[in-house]
């Protein structure tokens, strides 16, 4: 079937299974992201030790930033294409394509320039000591070298889920989980490249996965493709894509920025080692997290398409369905950090002393999991459909209005615990929230529902 078709049938067939159709790939390549990221966190905590673990969490805030940029320009640029496919506006389509691979580039280049110029300064920033900021230096060398693929693959990826090609998106993803759990061993301990082999072998992973799906983008015969004229920025898509993609944006920079309070937090009231322990319970909860991403990813195309075409009951069902699925991810992953969490986290490493660490602060911040997935649910709902000043507001509140004073005040009274018990607390009161502008705009929903059928 041609990509076309296949965009179509967003509006006709069963939600149920459009949503397993996308979600499932979607799911599975999330997955394998977050078994990519904990290949190196495994590799570096065995091969390298327990303060290369605590270095490597010292880059998260810059990892943050870089996936800030990635997804607004992807996640924007996926959900334009999802309205204006279901809008049959295919030209406008094909022309966000061009400017996807226009803008990765200009942002990916200016974003490693100016990383590498002040990384030292940046590192400490961020909570670097002299003891961790040689492995954090060795791995963010690299890592921004290979910027610009990274940014491009993430962003190619985005764009063929809403092209009608889930399953092509899932497989280069498990391509690249795949290459780089090949390659670390080998560049580690093999080559003894130490935590410099692990951002080695992440960066050619992506640039294969990368060359692949060039490839696929090639095919003339595809609605969606490479081609001239596309390229040259238009100032109306650039708007409309950094629009909708300045939730996911805000989103990782407010990511950042609060990484970067947690760790000057711990390295504080606690250490070197407690910052390496937030690093394990961040990859950890990374997998949940994934998982329920790769289900709103699933929903993105469908609830794009049928709000475009004003389908508002196809729109509300997949929403429904998407946040008992991620409810049940998040549930799950409650039970395994407060019955088995320091198996979990001697996943990472053998030293004890960390493995307590990681347990202890495991068990406090999933203690609201279970609502956690409706309240990431309802903040992509939100951008799915476009609207994206509530998705903002959604993603801020969580991370600036709420943790960020928590993070302030707790450990003062607190100490460490505090900086750990700030998590669960901001997650309740964001859910709340999600939960009452979901409520209202279900409402407005029924209205236009109501209008439909007297027009």
């Amino acid at each position: 079937m041609t990509q076309k078709g296949n965009a179509t049938l967003l509006g006709t067939e069963p939600i149920g299974k459009l949503l397993m159709q996308y979600a499932i790939p979607a799911i599975i390549a999330m997955t394998a992201t977050s078994l990519y990221n904990m290949v190196d966190s495994i590799f570096i905590g065995h091969g390298v030790g327990p303060l290369a673990i605590s270095g490597l969490a010292i880059t998260f805030p810059f990892m943050n930033l870089g996936a800030a940029f990635g997804a607004m320009v992807g996640v924007g640029a996926s959900t334009l294409i999802s309205v204006k496919l279901g809008q049959r506006d295919y030209s406008t389509a094909q022309t966000v394509l061009g400017n996807v691979i226009t803008l990765n580039v200009i942002i990916g280049v200016v974003y490693s320039i100016v990383c590498l110029l002040f990384l030292d300064p940046i590192l400490y920033f961020f909570g670097a000591s002299a003891d961790t900021i040689g492995y954090a230096r060795d791995f963010m060398e690299v890592i921004l070298l290979g910027n610009i693929f990274t940014h491009m693959y993430l962003g190619l990826n985005a764009v063929l889920r809403a092209a009608g090609h889930p399953q092509k998106a899932m497989y280069a993803t498990i391509n690249t989980v795949i290459i780089n759990t090949i390659l670390a061993p080998i560049f580690i301990y093999g080559f003894e490249w130490g935590i410099r082999g692990a951002a080695i072998a992440t960066v050619i992973a992506q640039v294969i996965s990368l060359t692949w799906q060039f490839k696929i983008l090639t095919n003339k015969n595809e609605l969606l493709h490479l081609r001239k004229g596309i390229y040259r920025l238009q100032s109306h898509i650039v708007k409309n894509m950094v629009a909708i993609g300045l939730s996911p944006f805000c989103m990782n920079v407010a990511s950042c920025f609060i990484v970067i309070f947690i760790n000057k937090g711990l390295k504080e009231y606690d250490g070197d080692l407690a910052i390496g322990a937030y690093g394990i319970v961040n990859r950890l909860a990374f997998i949940c997290v994934m998982i329920v991403m790769g289900i709103t990813q699933g929903m993105q195309p469908i609830a794009g398409y049928n709000y475009g075409a004003q389908q508002y009951q196809r729109v509300t069902k997949v929403l429904k369905l998407s946040i008992w699925g991620a409810t049940a991810i998040t549930t799950l992953t409650f039970l395994v950090g407060e019955l088995m969490p320091e198996l979990a986290a001697s996943i990472f490493t053998t030293d004890q002393g960390l493995i307590s660490r990681a347990a202890e602060g495991f068990r406090i911040v999933v203690l609201v999991f279970p609502i956690v997935g409706f309240q990431m649910v309802t903040s992509n709902f939100f951008q799915s459909i476009g609207m994206a000043n509530k998705a903002i507001f959604l993603s801020l509140t969580r991370q600036l209005l709420f943790l960020l004073p928590c993070l302030i005040i707790l450990p003062r009274f607190m100490g460490a615990a505090g900086i750990w018990w700030s998590m669960p607390i901001s997650d309740l009161i964001a859910s709340i929230v999600a939960g009452v502008l979901l409520y209202k705009q279900f409402q407005l929903f029924k209205k236009s529902e109501i209008n439909n059928h007297k027009s």
